[in-house]
This record gives structure tokens, sequence and C-alpha cells, in this order.
């Protein structure tokens, strides 16, 4: 929780509460229940997602409890008994967890995170786990595809003053840089979670002097070791440009070891790179930076770069803080089994619409991998064995009457793994540069056609024969 913020308890859809008061008044709040979070698609023309945000939910089950300024409120509102205010009272989370890790490459239908407690206990968390999940994972898939674009250029993140309050700041900050930015602006999020903090200066510090060349000295002798101009105020090429040319100049001929370093924020930044990078090289200044900015996002990254603009760095604000073309990920936490005295049972979730029907029963999930790339995941019930045989049967999700080989998969790894265990944490907290690197490598371990911008190939998500059979027999049983 930022700033170890504990009291978001409250923080919840009245339904969940409501639920929860009912399981308590007919005395099934300790029933064991099994309950999954998994999304049902991909932003359009993105061939993959990168899961963010367990840290904080983690972070809150650990610390989840209701304070007397929470009973009071939930009293004064006159809907629940004094039976359930008292069980609040006394609530702590006490679960298990299985979740793919921070960083990991993630799907469309597969189980990311199995939460199995008390019913009361799981069902009163699903509005945090949504919340959290599903916005962070947005913005790490959004921050990684901006990334390729850049093809290795640093890009900035510069969204704060955009986000969606402070907190959407905050942990969309976190989760950017999990998908790949080098640096941010906002500088609770560089405190709070050792993110790189980077930033110029906006027009109004050259509008507040009388003169372009006056302000461009004035930050020149304050900030004369981490200088990058910003060039666009009035005129890039008839003034900014050879302003700041002339205060590098200026430095250099003091004896410092300066770098010219400009941002462009507006106009054609084709154009006006090229001819920044060849007035700064030509005067001497090698390798210049050429920061862009406004409004970009991957696809206008890409355009940028194809047309051979001289940018060699990015900021990237609204466009990734937002998700603006894709605001919000459709993720669910649905329940898949409860517990009865002869162990688990599953439970689905079938509609009219084929795609809002669940698969049943507590999962696992594998990734299989051939010449050090991944070729298919595999959703699986969570007492089956991964299996032997480098080639395997498994059957294609809405249609589970056909079946398909995976051949020739060289290994295959478990996805899903414990991280909370009886509400306590299993395992050390990883840090965010170690989640970032995961990112990384996962990207580093797609299939090219996963990566493209344009028309990405569908990665292929199979159940196993066991899960099928069951997800078979279970419509059969409610038909």
């Amino acid at each position: 929780m930022p700033n170890g913020r504990k009291d978001l308890a409250l923080l919840v859809d009245l339904y969940e509460l409501t639920m929860a008061a009912g399981y308590k008044a007919i005395g099934r709040s300790e029933q064991r229940a099994c309950f999954e979070y998994f999304f049902r698609e991909l932003p359009p023309d993105t061939g993959f997602a990168v899961s963010a945000g367990l840290e904080q939910l983690l972070e809150f089950l650990e610390q989840l409890c209701f304070s007397e300024e929470d009973l009071e409120y939930l009293e004064s509102t006159a809907i629940f008994s004094r039976g359930f205010l008292d069980y609040l009272r006394d609530f702590t989370f006490s679960g298990n967890v299985w979740a793919v890790p921070e960083g990991t490459v993630v799907f469309p239908g597969e189980p990311l995170v199995r939460v199995e407690g008390p019913l009361g206990q799981v069902q009163l968390i699903e509005t945090f786990l949504l919340n959290t999940l599903n916005y962070a994972t947005l913005v790490a898939t959004k921050a990684a595809r901006i990334c390729l674009a850049a093809e290795g250029d640093p890009v900035m993140e510069f969204g704060l003053r955009r986000a969606h309050g402070p907190d959407g700041g905050l942990s969309g900050s976190r989760a950017a840089y999990i998908g790949g930015v080098s640096s941010t602006s906002n500088v609770l999020a560089g405190k709070e979670y050792g993110i790189p903090i980077s930033g110029t200066q906006a027009h109004s510090w050259v509008m507040s002097f009388d003169e372009e060349l006056e302000a461009f000295r004035a930050y020149a002798g304050v900030f004369p070791e981490k200088l990058v101009l910003l060039v666009d105020t009035y005129d890039t090429a008839g003034s900014g440009l050879p302003k700041a040319l002339k205060v590098f100049q200026e430095l250099r001929d003091k004896g410092r070891n300066v770098r010219a370093a400009v941002r462009l924020d507006s106009g054609d930044l084709v154009s006006l790179s090229k001819l920044a990078y060849r007035m700064f090289t030509e005067a001497g200044f090698g390798n210049p930076l050429i920061v862009a900015s406004g409004d970009l996002d991957e696809r206008q990254i890409a355009q940028l770069k194809q047309q051979g603009a001289k940018i060699n760095c990015w900021g990237v604000g609204t466009q990734l803080i937002t998700s603006y073309n894709y605001p919000a990920l459709g993720g669910v936490y649905k329940l898949s089994a409860v517990e009865r005295e002869s162990g688990w049972v599953g439970r689905m979730k079938v509609s009219s619409s084929p795609e809002k029907l669940t698969l049943p029963g507590r999962k696992r999930l594998w990734r299989c991998f051939r010449e050090n790339l991944c070729i298919a995941d595999v959703i699986a019930l969570a007492d089956e064995e991964q299996p032997a045989k480098s080639e395997f049967s498994v059957a294609v999700p809405g249609q589970l009457d056909q079946r398909k080989k995976i051949e020739a998969a060289a290994r295959c790894q478990e996805l899903l793994k414990p991280v909370m265990s009886a509400g306590k944490r299993a395992g050390e907290q990883e840090s965010l540069s170690e989640i970032r690197q995961r990112a990384a490598k996962a990207i580093e371990l797609l299939p090219p056609n996963l990566k493209r911008l344009d028309n990405p190939q569908r990665y292929p998500v199979y159940v196993s024969d066991r899960l099928a059979k069951l997800t078979q027999q279970l419509l059969t049983d409610i038909e």
C-alpha cells in the first residue's frame, strides 16, 4: 500500500459485504472455497499481457482488518447485524494464494491467481484484487508495447498529471517500470519503489524570462550536469535549437564535459530531430540526446522511427498511464470449487454468452517451451502432474470435444506459485528490479509474431484432457 496505508478494508463493493453477511447468517462463512482470477481478452492488436499488481494485493491481504471507525460506519447504514459486525471486528485473512509471479507474460483465460480459504474471506477480497491486478497489468502491458516500439531506446514515464488519481499515478508508475520504462517523473514513485526519476523543465520556465536564451543560461547555471533544454516554447528551428546550442558551447568553453541534450514536445518531430542532430554534431557534440514527448504512444514511436527520426529517448505520459486506447482490462474473479467432506467439487458459470463460460475446479498452469521459445500454455487441474512425455493431448477452450497434440515440447514450466499460506507470505519479497528483469526475459522468449504492433498471432492456450472432461460432465449435469 502507498506509504504503508492500512485503512482500505472498506475499499469494497457493497455486494461483497452483503454476501459475506449472508454466508455468516446461514452458517457458511467458514466453508472452504476456491476463486480464480483471469481476464477474457487482450487489448486490440496486442499479443500478450504482462502481469503486475501482485505485491500490492499481498500487502493488502496481510494488513486487512476493520477499524472501529469502519465498523461504526457500517453500523450506521442499518444494513448489517451485530453478529456480522462482530465477525468483521475479529477479521483477518487466513487463506492460501497461488499466483503467477509479477512480470510473467500471460494470456486470456488463464488462471493467474488462485485463492483458497473460508468462503466469507475469499469473497470479501474480490473488489480490491480486481481493482489492483486489472489496472497494473494493463499499464505494464502498455509499457511493454511502447518499449518494444522504442527498440532499446530509453522510455521515460511522464504520466502522473494525467493519471486516474494519486494512487493511479503511483501504482501506474510501478507497473510501467515492470513493463520496461527506464525512469519516471513521479518523485514519490522513486522514493517508494526505487524507480529512477527523470525530468527536464516546463514551458513556464522559459516563459517566465524575458528572453529564451536567458532562460536556458539560468537553467544551465543551476543544473549544468543534468541539462536537457526544452526548445519548442516559441520557435524550435529558428530560436530554441540555435540558442540551446549556444548554451552548450558556452559550457564547453568553460571546460565542462557537456552532452548536448534537448527535448522536442511539438511540431514535426522527424524534421526537427534531424535538424537538432545535424546542428549538434556539426558543432562537435557527438551522440546528442534528443528526447521526444507530446502524447506519444507505441504506434507513433514506431512511425517516427520508420521515418528516420533522430530521436533516442522518449517521454510517454497520458497514452501510457491511462492505457488510452484500451482503458480497462476485463479481469474477473470467479468461484471455481467448493470443499465438501468428500473433497473439492468443481463449480462453473454457464451463460447464454459462450465467452462467459468458466472452467471448473482448482487449477494450475503450465507453459511449454521448444528451442527456448514458449509454444503453448496448458490449463490443468491442480492435482494433475506435468506430462512426462514431450508430446501429449490437449483440448481447445470453447471446443472441448476437439483434441490437439502439443508436439516435441522440450520442457513444461509451472507458472502458478504458492505466494501466501494461512494469510502469511510464502517466500521472500522480490525487488522491483527482479520483477522488471523477469518481464524483459519473458518477452524475449516470446515468438516474434506475438510482439508485432499490428495483427499479432494469437498464442495457443489449451485445456488438459481431465479438465475438458470435467467441464463437459458438469455441462451435461447442468443441462
